[in-house]
C-alpha cells in the first residue's frame, strides 16, 4: 500500500481521473483473488456466467450482482479466502440490525487494518507522539477497538486502552496520564462532563484537546454540528472529528479538520451509491453505500451493501485531498420510517433525545397500528422526579415537533430496565431502535 513518512497516500492528493485507474488496476486484482480463492464468489460468477476478464472499468462492476448481509449469515463460511492455518483473529460483525456474522482476518490483513487507522487518524491530524485514551472496548469480538490500537501504534503515538464507561477511572487516567485525544461514542463525552462538574474536575484545562467520535453522528446532512455536537462544543470546546466504519469494510472514513464528510480511501475500497434497485444514483443524490474491499485477504467483499443511507461529495476538500467524501450516515435502509407522512430514521429521533437534560436513557419502538401504517413509540428513563408527567411529555413533543415537524408517542419506565433492554451483558453496543414491523408481518 502506497504511503508516506506521515501517512498521507500520495493517491488521495491525485485527480479523480488518476484515483479510477489506479482503482479499476486493483480492482481487476481482486477479481483474480475471489476467483481462484472465493468459494461464494465462484459460485456467483458460475451461476451468473460472469467472466471477470470482462470487468474492466468500475462501471463494469455493474454487471455483478450485489453481496447482502443474508448472504454473509446464510453462507458465512463460504466467504473465507485462506485455510484456517492463516487465520490470526476472529471477530463478529454488532449485529444491531440482525445475527452478528463472523469476520476472519490474517496478518495481512491486521496489517492494512492498522494502515487504514494510520491514515485516518492522520487525517484528523493525528502525529507521532500524541496519546490517546481509548473509550471503547477491546475486546468483545469487536474489530474497531483493536484497529484504532494497532493503528495509533503504526502512527507513532502512545495509546492507554481504558476501555467503555465508567467516568471515574476515565478522568483518573486523563489526569494521570495527560492524553492529548480520546476516543468515545460522543454521547458518552456528555456523561463525562456532567461527571467533571459534579465532581468539580477542571476539565477545561485539562490536557485532552480532540475527541475521535465512533458510532453516532455529529454533523447533519450540511456539515454543521447537529445538536448534539452543539451540545458538546458548548460544554467544553475540544475538536470533535467523526469517523464512519463497519467490521464489513475493514476500513473507515474520517473526517479531516475541514468536518467536511469522511474522506474515502481508495487504496482500501471502492465505493458505489445505489437506489433501491441496485442501480447508481445520480450525481448529488443520496442512496446507500456499497464496498468492494481491496487488499483484503481473509473475507474480501465484493459490492456489498451497507444498508447506510449516504451521500458522496466530490468537490475537492480545504485539506488538499482530492478523494470523494462521505455524509453523515442519514439512516439504515431497513430502519426507515413513514409516520404521519414523513420519512424519517432512529438517528433523527436520537439525535433529539440525546440533548434532553432530564433524560437518563431512552429507546424507540416502531410496530403497525391497526389501520396499517407505522407508529412510534419513544420510552425514557426520566431523572427530573419534581416535574408532572403531562408536563415532561409536553415538552418533549414540542421538541420533536419543532425538530421533526412530527411527535411520537411517549411514556416512561424505569432507568435500570431500559438499561437492560438496550444493553444486556452479551451486547457490546447499545441498541436503542427496536423494528417490531417484521415479526408482525408474519
Amino acid at each position: 500500500m502506497e504511503n508516506s513518512v506521515n501517512f498521507k497516500p500520495n493517491i488521495e492528493y491525485q485527480s479523480p481521473e488518476v484515483i479510477k485507474a489506479f482503482q479499476e488496476q486493483e480492482m481487476r486484482k481482486m477479481l483474480k483473488y475471489l476467483q481462484q480463492n472465493s468459494r461464494f464468489y465462484q459460485r456467483m460468477f458460475a451461476e451468473n456466467h460472469i467472466n471477470i476478464n470482462t470487468i474492466q472499468t468500475l462501471e463494469d462492476l455493474q454487471a455483478i450482482p450485489v453481496t447482502t448481509k443474508e448472504d454473509l449469515q446464510k453462507y458465512n463460511d463460504d466467504f473465507i479466502c485462506v485455510p484456517k492455518e492463516k487465520i490470526v483473529d476472529y471477530v463478529t460483525t454488532s449485529g444491531t440490525l440482525s445475527d452478528p456474522t463472523t469476520f476472519t482476518c490474517t496478518a495481512k490483513d491486521l496489517d492494512r487494518l492498522a494502515y487504514n487507522e494510520a491514515i485516518s487518524f492522520t487525517c484528523a491530524g493525528g502525529h507521532a507522539g500524541e496519546i490517546y485514551q481509548l473509550m471503547t472496548t477491546i475486546d468483545k469480538r469487536f474489530m474497531a477497538g483493536l484497529a484504532y490500537f494497532i493503528g495509533i501504534q503504526k502512527m507513532g503515538a502512545g495509546i492507554v486502552r481504558v476501555g467503555n464507561g465508567i467516568p471515574e477511572l476515565q478522568w483518573d487516567t486523563i489526569q494521570r496520564i495527560k492524553p492529548d485525544a480520546i476516543i468515545c461514542v460522543p454521547s458518552f463525552i456528555l456523561k463525562i462532563i456532567n461527571y467533571a462538574k459534579e465532581h468539580h474536575i477542571d476539565y477545561q484545562n485539562c490536557s485532552v484537546k480532540k475527541a475521535i467520535c465512533i458510532g453516532e453522528n455529529l454533523r447533519d446532512e450540511n456539515f454543521e454540528l447537529n445538536l448534539l455536537g452543539k451540545k458538546i462544543k458548548e460544554n467544553w470546546d475540544i475538536d470533535l472529528y467523526s469517523t464512519y466504519a463497519s467490521t464489513e469494510m475493514g476500513a473507515s472514513f474520517c473526517e479531516c479538520q475541514a468536518g467536511k464528510g469522511g474522506h474515502h480511501h481508495p487504496e482500501l475500497l471502492i465505493c458505489e451509491l445505489l437506489d433501491e434497485f441496485n442501480k447508481p444514483v445520480p450525481k448529488g443524490g443520496i442512496g446507500e453505500l456499497v464496498i468492494t474491499s481491496l487488499g483484503v485477504e481473509g473475507m474480501p467483499l465484493l459490492r456489498f451493501k451497507t444498508g447506510d443511507i449516504v451521500q458522496f461529495h466530490d468537490e475537492p476538500c480545504s485539506c488538499g485531498r482530492t478523494t470523494m467524501r462521505v455524509s453523515p450516515v442519514i439512516g439504515r435502509k431497513k430502519q426507515m420510517i413513514k409516520f404521519k407522512g414523513t420519512t424519517l430514521y432512529p438517528a433523527a429521533f436520537f439525535d433529539v433525545l440525546d440533548n434532553v437534560d432530564f433524560i437518563e436513557n431512552y429507546y424507540v419502538e416502531v410496530f403497525i397500528n391497526e389501520i396499517g401504517t407505522d407508529q412510534i413509540k419513544v420510552v425514557v428513563g426520566n431523572k427530573d422526579v419534581t416535574r408532572k408527567a403531562e408536563d415532561i411529555i409536553k415538552d418533549l413533543k414540542d421538541r420533536f415537533r419543532a425538530k421533526l415537524r412530527v411527535a411520537p408517542d411517549i411514556c416512561f419506565d424505569e432507568i435500570n430496565r431500559i438499561r437492560e433492554k438496550i444493553q444486556p451483558e452479551i451486547k457490546r453496543k447499545p441498541t436503542k431502535f427496536f423494528d417490531l414491523r417484521n415479526n408482525q408481518s408474519k
